[in-house]
């Protein structure tokens, strides 16, 4: 690591950052796309002119746009893609055909936005009236920008951060809008009913951009069509106007074989027997919607040839994402945290794992329906152990999860505050014949990916 990355991390550890707040505000006082717009306008304006597909929704995004950029890239564009969370570095949010970037890019990034940044803070010291300056991810979006126009990217790929209509990535005007579902999540910033959530994501809908849509429940649906509707956008929607078929992996204790899909775009084309690099039937789903993406920048003019869209879709690997990282016992790490991203994993686990006992590590984070995600896993589970993650202060306490466990099943789960302790009884546990999953949280997976590697199990 370089003096330049050290100072960037430092920099960016000491900005607001909403992803770290125990609660997490949403809203034009600490949103702002004016903010955003100005700290873009003191960079020189990076994104004006760049070709961008921007992603929302409620779960799949990260995987959606990783698709859309995994075949492009095999198409032979030099492609960015913008995603958020990381797992272990910031680097990671920022990648260039695959190519996280540098360190020492990084470095370099922070401190050419830095004076503007600091400028904003000043301005935002005079306005007054509890305005704040850039935060933590607006200066990370900045820096994608910054570096996908340095390094001349073909087309940028965004997912949004949180919600659609105040993220900071809805300052683009993109080729194509794509939102990928709409499900429960983040009740408290973007409204506890699907309708008010799908509003949310419907606000990085832009007039006249055309908007690929795989949500299929009729609530958030008609929100996303009447959006459509007023912004003389042309809607693209899974169940209507594309469709797919999953046939999952089976076994995959033995083999790494992740399930295959047809695609059909009605009236369009079809594309039989594609081969996946990522599992589940929720996975195919989102494969279907970034095809749909990418056919309509086939008929823009990009030329995305057949082949590249196999290649993208089979080739690519996503962390976190039923991500198979031991074989005897089988070990799963997935970012589910939601209850529906819980039901995804579960129905994929029933699907394509067949273990003698399956046990589980979980930690999530406040805000969530916690109640509703451990009753949808406590009946799936012989084991259970409780954890919470240490880099975040939004862990929810591993006995309060330990308390609801009781509630719903009678039965006291084993509780650790410390990942490498809960770890440590999976050793003991487990057998080559059991599964272990690690879910709910971004955060989980990435300490628990930490503990694998100093103290890996299995083969």
């Amino acid at each position: 690591m370089t003096a330049d990355h050290d100072a960037a991390i430092r920099f960016l550890l000491d900005r607001i950052d909403y992803e770290r707040m125990q609660h997490m505000p949403y809203g034009v006082a600490e949103l702002r796309l004016s903010r955003m717009t100005e700290l873009l306008d003191l960079l020189g304006s990076p994104q004006r002119g760049m070709p961008i597909v921007h992603v929302a929704g409620t779960k799949g995004k990260g995987s959606t746009s990783a698709a859309i950029a995994a075949v492009l890239s095999a198409a032979g564009y030099r492609t960015g893609l913008f995603t958020s969370p990381h797992l272990e570095r910031p680097e990671e949010r920022i990648a260039v055909n695959g190519l996280a970037c540098q360190p020492e890019e990084l470095g370099e990034l922070i401190a050419d936005i830095r004076p503007a940044v600091e400028e904003l803070d000043r301005l935002a010291a005079r306005r007054g009236g509890g305005e704040i300056g850039p935060t933590y991810f607006e200066i990370t979006t900045a820096a994608a920008f910054l570096h996908f126009a340095r390094f001349e990217v073909d087309l940028a790929v965004l997912e949004v951060g949180l919600g659609g209509r105040f993220d900071a990535t809805n300052v683009c005007t993109p080729l194509v809008s794509v939102i990928t579902s709409i499900s429960l999540d983040h009740t408290r910033q973007l409204g506890d009913t699907l309708s008010a959530i799908a509003g949310e994501k419907a606000g990085i809908v832009k007039p006249g951009v055309p908007v690929v849509s795989g949500v299929v429940a009729e609530e958030p649906r008609e929100v996303i069509r009447e959006t459509c509707r007023q912004r003389g956008c042309r809607l693209i929607e899974l169940g209507t106007d594309f469709d797919f078929e999953y046939r999952p992996a089976r076994n995959l204790q033995e083999r790494a074989a992740a399930g295959r899909m047809d695609f059909r775009q009605h009236g369009t084309w079809d594309c039989q027997d594609i081969a996946l690099g990522l599992m589940g039937r929720h996975q195919a789903a989102n494969a279907a919607v970034a095809l749909a993406a990418l056919e309509e920048l086939r008929q823009a003019g990009w030329n995305i040839p057949e082949e590249a869209m196999r290649r993208g879709l089979t080739n690519l690997t996503w962390p976190a994402r039923v991500e198979v990282v031991a074989r005897r016992p089988a070990v799963v790490l997935d970012a589910a945290h939601n209850v529906a991203s819980i039901e995804a994993l579960l129905d994929t686990l029933d699907e394509s794992f067949s273990a003698a006992r399956r046990l589980l590590v979980f930690a999530t984070t406040q805000e969530k329906d916690v109640r509703g995600m451990i009753g949808r896993l406590l009946g799936k589970f012989d084991e259970v152990v409780f954890t919470k993650y240490l880099n975040n202060p939004r862990a929810v306490p591993p006995e309060e999860m330990q308390g609801i466990a009781l509630e719903l099943s009678g039965r006291r789960y084993s509780a650790f505050s410390d990942p490498a302790a809960a770890w440590d009884a999976m050793h003991r546990l487990a057998t080559p014949d059991d599964l272990i999953c690690i879910t709910g949280s971004f955060f989980i997976a990435a300490e628990m990916r930490r503990q694998l590697e100093v103290r890996p199990i299995g083969k």
